[in-house]
């Protein structure tokens, strides 16, 4: 059976490697693509294969039809354009490729906006920071004079992005010369964010936000069709070079059990929580990889292998191992000769 990682986050190199580690028959053939042909995954890969640039996502689509229709792709497990392509099944199926996508077209954008995400979740074991939208000078005071009152400390983000890009907790005692000089990462000078977003005028949608100053959780997961088939969750630890901590905290499985239901999720996705007066509280779905899936699998279940498994030939042909709660686990890099 043939299966296609398109270009997609680093973490497709772990995962590869997990899949090949289990498979002991050699049932499944991984190919890999990518613009970049120096790409760590290519090594790993059964085949790799070049993918263009400067497509829009429609001409983006149609290559994809064609390389599963010339590669005899069996199953397509999208990382770049997931959202288009998951909205284009019938077309795939057509030419005899499944896609495994996250979720449905319509979730996958909701679950983008975190804006609307924020607005649409409700989880009463883990509920959403306080937050409001803004745009602009103005509806950022007018964001600040509602929350500032009630939340000792306000950070800010974009409403649509990745990798934690344009988080900032907000500093009203320093300005951001000083916290740059200090060393002090992920902040921004009050008066120093107001006079350049003055500057700016219009831009694109952000959230100003209650800080969350907890323990931060990452969880792993597989979906099927919103059954939440496994889960890891690991808490990151305030101590550098500590590692982190696997915790099957009750109500953070519960609370993600609840959203792969809402949302229909599939396949391998990840959860982000953070504690607030040792509460757990929503962040974000992640309808991807994570980059520490390595560590969650570490402790046990073998994500990537139990997703591709699970979609290829139905879950009740899979074991779930136990989870090694209250492991302890850490990711080393390791120099490699890229081809």
């Amino acid at each position: 059976m043939r299966v296609w990682y398109n270009r997609t986050f680093s973490s497709v190199y772990t995962a590869i490697r997990l899949i090949r580690e289990a498979d002991s028959t050699q049932r499944f053939t991984i190919v890999h693509s990518n613009a970049n042909r120096h790409t760590p995954a290519a090594r790993l890969a059964h085949e790799f294969h070049g993918e263009p640039t400067g497509m829009d996502a429609a001409a983006y689509v149609d290559w994809c039809l064609e390389f599963c229709r010339k590669q005899r792709i069996d199953i397509f497990v999208p990382g770049r354009e997931a959202t288009t392509l998951a909205a284009h099944h019938a077309r795939f199926e057509a030419i005899g490729t499944r896609v495994l996508s996250a979720a449905s077209p319509s979730k996958l954008q909701l679950i983008h906006d975190k804006a609307g995400f924020y607005a649409e979740t409700v989880l009463e074991m883990a509920p959403v920071a306080e937050f409001r939208r803004f745009e602009n000078i103005r509806s950022f005071d007018a964001a600040w004079a509602e929350l500032r009152p009630r939340h000792a400390k306000l950070c800010l983000k974009p409403s649509r992005g990745i990798y934690g890009i344009g988080f900032a907790v907000i500093d009203e005692e320093r300005s951001s010369a000083a916290l740059l000089l200090g060393g002090v990462e992920y902040h921004i000078g009050y008066e120093d964010l107001r006079r350049g977003l003055a500057e700016l005028g219009e831009f694109r949608a952000m959230l100003l936000m209650e800080y969350l100053d907890g323990h931060e959780y990452s969880v792993d997961c597989v979906g099927d069709q919103g059954r939440l088939v496994a889960a890891v969750a690991r808490r990151k630890l305030p101590q550098a070079g500590s590692g982190q901590l696997i915790d099957m905290r009750p109500e953070i499985i519960e609370a993600t059990t609840k959203l792969a239901a809402d949302y229909g999720l599939n396949g391998v996705f990840n959860v982000q929580f953070r504690e607030a007066g040792g509460k757990p509280r929503l962040l974000e779905i992640n309808p991807r990889m994570s980059g520490g899936i390595g560590m969650a699998c570490a402790a046990g279940p073998n994500l990537p292998w139990i997703a591709l498994k699970g979609f290829a030939d139905g879950f009740d042909t899979v074991e779930v191992p136990a989870v090694r709660n209250g492991m302890r686990v850490a990711e080393i890099s390791e120099a490699v000769e890229l081809a």
